[in-house]
């Protein structure tokens, strides 16, 4: 257990350190909770999408009354979940004027998953001394679907994503201060730059310090110390990888394998030659990419639980800029990721439709379905070939109308009785 005075130097030099950064970018499009809930706020996402600078713009908001503790700092290393009230302890005793006046405090917990049963004491400093309590992970342990019982219904949980496209725009085109205007710049020059800035978010994704950075080799060698670091802290510590060659193996496989139906069975198949490895061991690291949600899955569309797991996962990954390292550009593959992230955003179950034909994406909210296909470019040679996907799957769900989302093409068709709005990413994306 670390010492008191090891954590009341911790509490102050992190707010030091907070206080002195420079303006933060709000994240207008993360939907936080109203302060009077009294419930923990949880803040899940993948490594480096921005979860630490969102409890940092809350610190700011707050600077006299909040505390903020990273738990992968290596003096805490050892801290249990009975040593937090130890860290509260620590916090009222440099602020004993906040005593009485709890409900204007503030915690500020990073990578949370650290601590084990963290979430009962979350749970006691909202419900019991009405502290505002926010706390960060990159694990999927703290999701809706895997956190503690003792905070399921008791928790406000945000999925948190690298930026947006309209959250981009907002810092490239004046400044996050402003609010995009549409339709406004749907035309003229401001279009023209848009589209710039779509080919860059199209290769090297969302990630807020990638967009910052200035030149492609930037952009390229942080996004490469980015994959390192997710790959021991997020798979190999985390999980205490043994077999180094087997999860790299599946790391270059899922990073090159976006906007793709992936097989285990094939993945296995592939490999067993090369060095040595169980088919347990593939199926519980290819969980672990999972569980520290770098990559997601969406299942074949159909009414049998069976038959979803029993055809392979089409794999996406959590950001465009992933996929740099281990895979050349592929504008289709990669649009197609894009428009999966903003989906996973606004929709409750995603799945492909796979018939006669395929269809990127049958999307379901509150009971009510849509569909989605991708393409790059809409041709001629393949106009059919697209269409046709679409309108099976609309029809296997009695829908009469269907989105293809493509780079920059605006059209709208009806095909076979099916009405086709034809749609340029980044005017969907900003909608």
């Amino acid at each position: 257990m670390p010492s008191k005075e090891l954590l009341k130097e911790i509490i102050t030099e992190n707010k030091k350190f907070i206080i002195n950064l420079p303006d933060i970018i709000s994240r207008r499009n993360i939907p936080l909770p109203p302060d009077n809930i009294n419930k923990a706020v949880i803040l899940y996402g993948v490594r480096r999408s921005g979860k630490s600078f969102i409890l940092y713009d809350i610190f700011k908001k707050h600077p006299d009354s909040s505390l903020y503790i990273d738990f992968e700092d290596e003096r805490l290393s050892d801290i249990k979940t009975e040593d937090m009230e130890y860290v509260r302890s620590a916090f009222f005793e440099l602020n004993p004027h906040l005593i009485n006046d709890k409900n204007n405090v503030y915690f500020l917990f990073d990578e949370i998953q650290n601590i084990a049963n963290w979430e009962k004491f979350a749970r006691r400093m909202a419900e019991k001394e009405n502290i505002h309590i926010f706390c960060a992970g990159s694990s999927s342990k703290i999701t809706p679907y895997k956190i503690n019982t003792s905070l399921r219904g008791r928790s406000w949980s945000v999925e948190t994503f690298p930026f947006s496209f309209k959250e981009l725009l907002e810092l490239k085109l004046g400044g996050y201060s402003r609010n995009i205007k549409l339709p406004d710049i749907f035309y003229g020059d401001t279009k023209i730059v848009i589209k710039k800035y779509l080919s860059e978010y199209l290769q090297y994704g969302g990630f807020p310090e990638i967009i910052l950075a200035g030149s492609e080799f930037e952009k390229t060698k942080l996004l490469r110390e980015y994959l390192d670091a997710m790959f021991f802290k997020d798979l190999v510590e985390r999980f205490d990888v043994k077999n180094i060659k087997l999860i790299d193996a599946l790391k270059n496989k899922l990073f090159s394998s976006f906007s793709t139906k992936l097989s285990l069975a094939s993945v296995y198949r592939q490999y067993k030659d090369n060095f040595p490895f169980s088919k347990d061991a593939l199926y519980s690291y290819y969980n672990y990419f999972l569980d520290s949600m770098l990559i997601y899955e969406t299942r074949k569309f159909t009414e049998s639980v069976y038959k979803r797991m029993r055809n392979p996962a089409k794999i996406y990954l959590a950001d465009n800029g992933l996929c740099k390292r281990t895979t050349s550009p592929d504008s289709g593959r990669l649009l197609e990721n894009l428009t999966f992230i903003e989906l996973k955003k606004n929709y409750d179950e995603i799945f492909y439709f796979e018939g006669k034909r395929e269809c990127d994406f049958i999307v379901s909210k509150s009971a009510a379905f849509s569909v989605f296909q991708v393409c790059y470019e809409l041709n001629d040679s393949n106009r059919d070939r697209e269409f046709e996907g679409l309108v099976e799957a609309a029809e296997s769900i009695g829908l009469k109308e269907g989105i293809v989302i493509t780079y920059d093409i605006e059209d709208h068709f009806v095909y076979k009785g099916i009405n086709i709005n034809v749609t340029p990413f980044w005017k969907w994306a900003l909608r």
